[in-house]
């Protein structure tokens, strides 16, 4: 690397720790109290399964075998009630006597907590939506350039409609409309407002795509004996494929961050977990940044992934 290089990455670092500490300097003018510790128990959280007598009893046996312990209480009723708990969660000794609804001990386990439960709903929402989208754009792409004028006509209203009504309004007509209509859930509705939002503007890239490729490739795989569908599907989408990829990565990446309006439909995404948990923790600021920062996970991850397949995909040019 030379000199000149070197010289503008100084500058970039420069300019994102100027941008670092302006943010600081915004904090420090508000009058809130920063509340980080209440975040991690909202990825993953220790949950306790606490074990309890039934009836009085005595305690006549505790063994431990690696990080758990069974415990034998024999009861009033001459028998025997066999629990099995983590070991650090005993607090009993042989011969103790227990009374009904005493703690013989509990069973710890680590569980997903709401932030980590709602990135997943929003990751596989999107994926899906992404998937049926991805059929719909170009299934409606090649109507758009069909020579059958009802094709183009139906694919052209369908396009104008959705790019031309907000996908909030469409997710309302969706789940309280055709939802209710056709006894479709709100996951299912949230999922197909998306993908048929996405369609349409997928139709338009991959139109574009085809129409970029020179009219002599057709010719020429007809003049290999092809038809018009094997034409397309072998010589001219693979090359529109690769020449739309980039809006299409830019299109599936909206798409995952226009999940997040699913949340008013009461779907439990990533969005509606980050309110719930500001709800119970006031810390607003903290988890909308922390929202923020695993929806650009998502896009960074996506982004990446479409890098590749260029990369890929470049070597046979």
């Amino acid at each position: 690397m030379n000199t000149k290089n070197w010289l503008w990455w100084l500058l970039t670092i420069l300019v994102l720790l100027g941008i670092v500490l302006g943010l600081w300097v915004a904090t420090k003018r508000i009058d809130y109290t920063w509340r980080w510790n209440r975040v991690p128990q909202y990825f993953f959280y220790q949950d306790k399964d606490v074990k309890k007598t039934v009836i009085d009893g005595t305690v006549t046996k505790i063994e431990q075998k690696g990080k758990t312990s069974i415990i034998t209480v024999h009861n009033s009723d001459n028998e025997d009630n066999v629990f099995i708990v983590d070991t650090e969660t005993v607090n009993l000794d042989v011969d103790d006597y227990l009374m009904e609804d005493d703690t013989v001990g509990a069973i710890l386990d680590w569980k997903a907590g709401p932030l980590v439960t709602g990135l997943w709903v929003t990751l596989w929402i999107s994926a899906l939506a992404s998937i049926i989208g991805l059929v719909i754009g170009v299934v409606t792409g090649l109507c758009r350039v069909s020579k059958n004028l009802t094709l183009r006509q139906l694919s052209i209203t369908y396009i104008e409609l959705i790019r031309g009504t907000p996908l909030l309004v469409q997710l309302f007509i969706f789940y309280f409309f055709l939802g209710t209509v056709l006894d479709i859930g709100r996951l299912a509705s949230g999922i197909f407002a998306l993908a048929i939002f996405a369609g349409a503007y997928v139709a338009e890239i991959i139109r574009a795509g085809i129409q970029s490729i020179p009219k002599g490739q057709m010719e020429a795989a007809r003049s290999l004996g092809m038809n018009v569908p094997q034409a397309m599907i072998y010589i001219i989408l693979p090359q529109a494929f690769k020449r739309t990829l980039p809006p299409l990565a830019g299109q599936f990446i909206s798409l995952i961050k226009d999940s997040s309006l699913v949340s008013v439909i009461a779907i439990t995404d990533l969005t509606k977990s980050g309110r719930e948990v500001i709800t119970s923790t006031f810390a607003v600021f903290e988890i909308w940044f922390v929202v923020a920062f695993l929806y650009l996970i998502l896009t960074f991850s996506l982004s990446q992934v479409v890098a590749w397949v260029e990369r890929r995909l470049a070597v046979s040019d």
